[in-house]
């Protein structure tokens, strides 16, 4: 069974395909992907791109699927992790893409998390102004989040996606069956996105994540809570994103954990913590910054910060990182505007308010809080 979603835009709708949680030897979504591509009428030339851990669980059947429906089909692995979402990775792309002669209606499919996910929507945003990108995230957190929307970049050595472009996909293909290769880390990464979307916009994903027992490992989520989960994360994004594709002003609050995270994600090398233990550790942040100013009540942030520790996701900030060298990174934040940095606060479950009034003094107090 398929949920599909839309996200409607001026320029280019698509939809996002969820299939069901299957049982053992059931036929996954993956094999439809040839299909689904053609379909959508795209150029008979495709670059599969993933890292080598991804490709030996899926990528011959991603392949197979691709060729049966007609498709020419390179592939192209780069090494997994965000220290290695960099210009370097994008030039190999780019080499594969010239010696397989891409042209203006290929299509660039990443097959992988985020990382993946960014670095090829950005290539493919790049390669010849602009060819078409499918995604096929294989993360909690890329099926929720980094896979829909658009935005592709890679990190600068002084700050997280400080390079990049908004390049819609043509379609968003989730098959909840790769989870079950996903390492527990990973899924507890994703459950941090899929926690921002309960305080952001969704009070009712957050009381069915507080009502379940265990929340750390995918074995102990019942089928039909993942299947909640994706669903209503992939519709709040997709609600957000439709009325605000570029960031002009609602879309900033999908950002909610990401202005400390990011900070803490280059400060540490991008090695110590991965994106969602660092947005967690941003929400934790956030959300007592909220209660500090009297936006938020004490409760609401204990309950928030309960649910991330069910996630067995951190709530302090790693040991050694210097707080006067996040407060100096936060300026480099994509989301400063005239020097102020912008945090998405929230006011009660479900709701969230951008502000640039927050002064460094209460972030210091937080931060050494933590």
């Amino acid at each position: 069974m398929t949920s599909v979603i839309n996200v409607n835009l001026p320029e280019q709708s698509y939809e996002i395909a969820i299939t069901s949680l299957s049982c053992a030897n059931a036929s996954s979504s993956l094999d439809q992907l040839g299909q689904k591509m053609a379909n959508l009428k795209l150029g008979k030339k495709v670059l599969l791109v993933s890292n080598p851990t991804i490709f030996k669980h899926y990528g011959e059947r991603a392949i197979t699927s691709l060729t049966s429906a007609g498709f020419e089909v390179a592939s192209c692995t780069l090494p997994p992790g965000e220290r290695y979402k960099t210009l370097n990775s994008i030039q190999k792309l780019y080499d594969v893409a010239l010696e397989n002669r891409l042209e203006r209606s290929a299509t660039m499919v990443a097959l992988g998390g985020g990382v993946i996910g960014d670095m090829t929507g950005f290539a493919a945003a790049t390669w010849l102004r602009g060819i078409n990108v499918v995604q096929v995230p294989t993360t909690l957190l890329a099926m929720v989040d980094s896979a829909i929307g658009g935005k592709t970049g890679v990190n600068h050595p002084h700050g997280k996606n400080l390079i990049g472009a908004f390049h819609q996909p043509r379609l968003v293909l989730i098959d909840p069956d790769v989870l079950k290769t996903l390492p527990m880390r990973e899924f507890r990464a994703g459950m941090a996105e899929v926690i921002k979307y309960g305080v952001i916009w969704d009070a009712e994903l957050f009381a069915q994540l507080e009502a379940s027992k265990r929340l750390d490992q995918l074995r102990y989520v019942k089928p039909e809570l993942i299947s909640s989960i994706l669903t209503r994360s992939c519709q709040a994004k997709a609600d957000v994103v439709s009325k605000d594709e570029k960031e002009g002003g609602l879309r900033a609050i999908l950002n909610y954990g990401h202005t400390i995270g990011h900070a803490v994600e280059s400060l540490t090398g991008y090695r110590l913590v991965n994106h969602g233990e660092a947005v967690a550790i941003g929400m934790v942040a956030a959300g007592q910054i909220a209660v500090d100013l009297g936006m938020w009540q004490k409760e609401d942030t204990e309950r928030q910060n309960a649910l991330i520790q069910k996630t067995g996701l951190p709530t302090q900030l790693p040991s050694g990182v210097d707080i006067e060298a996040i407060i100096e990174a936060l300026q480099l934040d994509k989301k400063v505007k005239a020097g102020k940095v912008r945090f998405v606060l929230p006011t009660e479950i479900g709701v969230v308010t951008v502000t640039d009034e927050v002064p460094s003094d209460i972030i210091r107090q937080v931060l050494r809080g933590m």
